[in-house]
């Protein structure tokens, strides 16, 4: 009879009966249904805009005690990081402009990998069409927008009608956008209010052209025409100023205007970059005719750099910002009239030209809450309003 070693016989198994379990497959189906587990958590953030809490709903309650585990597990942290798209199992600074459009909290843009904004992944059978009509629906009463769509198409091929980069300072009652090549009608921003993060965000009411509505959040919104998205322009019949889309109904109230001193006094002509910026309610040219007896101006010549027309604002006010945005770099000079009295011009700043104009830019579209002037750099920098007026 023939003899077999040990080895001889564990390698003569084809059926693989004498081998030794293999750990890994158990550990792939413990990843497989952490993985799962988290997606329902990660589907209820995307339908309802926060992480589960603990309240009465079982079913919540039941993913919130979840999440909590895994937040104190490090090695299901590290390993659902790849998977956690809305950042709920670390902390989320908001510093910028991009950290606000990059929180997207409903998924409504999705990635790459998303078949579209509407296409829901990971949510259970039987609450999907319930979530689905929450966000989009059938507009019941989409006869009564139907014409508008219409008109926007025929402006938009007769050319009466522009595709615009889209800004926020667009973002107003009644404007027509396309996303992802869809024609929306923003019919309604509600109740306009800080979030969790403590940044405005506010429910919408937008008509799509394919006859359904959605409530998605207006920073959602805001997202995706980012990303994929157009300003559909005012009709040009009506616009007087494309840019700021100025229409025949609005009221100019004044001009702001920047200076330059043409003073061959060596304490004045020797300081760079140094402007006046001002308001006038009546033609520029004709406020600084008397420019050389007028403390004011110096008591020289001066001139007009560029003047901006304001409409629908108190343009007093809006002067007013300007100085104080630019308070630190105000010429400090005493300057004496003919009649030989003292006075001490405060409206003129030592700052670059273009600087100067885009301030006047980012005050125009409300966006100059976000900034602040560095004297020392000569340069602007962005801040978070929000968290500086806590």
């Amino acid at each position: 009879m023939a003899e077999f070693s040990l080895d001889e016989i564990l390698a003569d198994d084809p059926l693989g009966l004498l081998s030794e379990p293999k750990s890994k497959v158990k550990a792939l189906n413990e990843d497989d249904r952490l993985v799962s587990s988290f997606e329902e958590i990660n589907a209820f953030v995307e339908q309802n805009g926060y992480e589960p809490k603990k309240s009465a709903n079982m079913s919540e309650r039941t993913l919130h005690s979840r999440l909590e585990g895994i937040r104190q597990n490090p090695e299901k942290i590290e390993y659902l990081k790849p998977y956690d798209r809305f950042n709920i199992l670390q902390a989320v600074e908001i510093n910028s402009i991009d950290d606000i459009l990059s929180d997207d909290v409903f998924g409504l843009l999705g990635d790459e990998r998303s078949e579209d904004i509407f296409t829901l992944k990971h949510v259970p059978k039987e609450r999907e069409q319930t979530d689905f009509v929450a966000q989009r629906k059938p507009c019941k009463d989409f006869d009564k927008y139907e014409h508008l769509f219409k008109e926007i198409q025929n402006d938009l091929k007769s050319g009466k009608r522009k595709l615009v980069k889209f800004h926020e300072k667009y973002f107003e009652d009644g404007n027509f956008f396309i996303l992802k090549g869809v024609l929306a009608y923003l019919e309604k921003i509600k109740n306009l209010q800080k979030d969790k993060f403590n940044k405005l965000d506010a429910r919408t009411k937008i008509i799509f052209e394919n006859g359904t509505e959605s409530n998605m959040l207006l920073r959602s919104f805001g997202k995706g025409l980012y990303e994929d998205g157009y300003f559909v322009s005012e009709h040009d019949d009506k616009v007087l100023d494309r840019l700021s889309q100025i229409t025949q109904e609005d009221e100019q109230t004044g001009f702001i205007y920047i200076l330059e001193s043409l003073s061959q006094d060596d304490k004045i002509k020797t300081i760079k970059n140094l402007y006046k910026i001002g308001y006038s309610t009546t033609d520029v040219r004709e406020r600084i005719k008397n420019a050389i007896n007028e403390p004011t101006y110096l008591m020289a010549p001066v001139k007009i750099v560029a003047v901006y027309e304001a409409y629908n604002m108190n343009t007093q006010k809006l002067e007013l910002l300007l100085h104080k945005f630019f308070g630190k770099t105000c010429l400090n000079i005493d300057i004496f009239g003919k009649d030989g009295q003292r006075f001490t011009p405060r409206e003129w700043f030592v700052a670059p030209l273009k600087i100067i104009e885009r301030v006047i830019g980012l005050i125009l579209t409300g966006e100059i809450v976000n900034y602040k002037y560095d004297d020392t750099n000569e340069t602007l920098i962005f801040i978070d309003s929000a968290l500086s007026n806590n």
